[in-house]
């Protein structure tokens, strides 16, 4: 992917400096998002599809620390780099504990800034996860893109959580199993809940008339259906 197709969210309260980034990383071909609180920028961040974050950690509504630790509880694995102006240690060694993977102090020098982003993202492609692909459907892990023929479907993380299971193995999946997978193995609430995002799903992915992308298998559990 080149970097023209990149797409860095930066949440940032200090709005000039969320500016003067987001100018650096679109003249670096970057596609930019801005958000300018802790509570939106974690929502974006949990349900849109970006290959790196930026993360200020004084921010209003929420701090960076709970924006990032909830957004690794959530499934997303998106590389993070936090910004703060605080100075010590301490800061750094929490970031790195609720899941951020480099942190950097301001001020900072722009190009800095930059070369730390496409480094973020060479070693996220190394380990890079492969596409996880079966017909028409494909999943990116870490983008957290998901297509049906080249049609992109947005998931809430508990519905991705769900496809990324059924799609990374070959044959029925009990439901006991699903249940385990993806809601925990502590879940004790009705186990009905597969069906109804079963359901969700569905709804998202099937095409009118066409046979469903998720198969029941009777007494068993359920299977994506190959092409």
């Amino acid at each position: 992917m080149s970097d023209a197709q990149r797409r860095v969210l930066v949440i940032e309260d200090d709005r000039d400096l969320a500016q003067a980034v987001a100018a650096l990383l679109a003249d670096a071909g970057f596609t930019v998002e801005l958000r300018h609180d802790g509570e939106s920028g974690y929502l974006a961040g949990r349900d849109g599809a970006y290959d790196v974050i930026v993360l200020d950690l004084m921010l209003p509504k929420r701090n960076g620390f709970s924006v990032c630790l909830d957004l690794r509880e959530a499934g997303v694995h998106t590389p993070l780099l936090i910004l703060t102006a605080k100075e010590g240690d301490l800061d750094e060694v929490e970031g790195f504990e609720v899941g951020a993977d480099d942190f950097l102090r301001k001020p900072f020098e722009p190009l800095i800034l930059l070369a730390r982003i496409q480094a973020l993202l060479r070693r996220r492609d190394r380990e890079r996860p492969q596409p996880l692909v079966v017909g028409g459907l494909s999943l990116d892990p870490l983008s957290r893109r998901v297509t049906v023929e080249g049609r992109e479907v947005t998931l809430t993380p508990r519905e991705f959580s769900l496809l990324e299971h059924l799609l990374g193995h070959g044959g029925p999946i009990q439901k006991t199993e699903i249940l385990s997978a993806v809601w925990g193995p502590d879940f004790d609430g009705d186990p009905n809940i597969v069906e109804v995002y079963i359901g969700y799903l569905r709804r998202k992915l099937d095409r009118e008339g066409e046979p469903s992308v998720i198969r029941t298998v009777r007494g068993v559990g359920y299977r994506i259906r190959e092409a």
